[in-house]
């Protein structure tokens, strides 16, 4: 699933899991974003590891928010074992 990103090419934004593969239903949100690094996958499947911060999270995935290397601000969902603290 990809969202529009101010005008960052399509093949170019993150892909994002879908709320059925992450249960959105048991959805943690901080009362602050954690720093975290993350590896993100494009549309056309580059990934990429970006500095970013932790805005909310299940058992099995993390929705992190960062600038995309066009300097958009934009978020994904991904799976928690491709998420660190920093």
């Amino acid at each position: 699933m990809s969202r529009p990103t101010g005008r960052t090419p399509f093949p170019k934004r993150a892909r994002s899991l879908m709320p059925r593969q992450f249960d959105s239903a048991g959805e943690h949100r901080p009362e602050r974003p954690i720093a975290v690094r993350a590896w993100i996958v494009t549309v056309s499947g580059e990934d990429l590891e970006v500095d970013g911060d932790a805005v909310a999270w299940t058992k099995r995935a993390v929705r992190v928010r960062f600038v995309d290397q066009f300097g958009h601000l934009d978020h994904a969902w991904v799976w928690v074992g491709a998420v660190t603290r920093r």
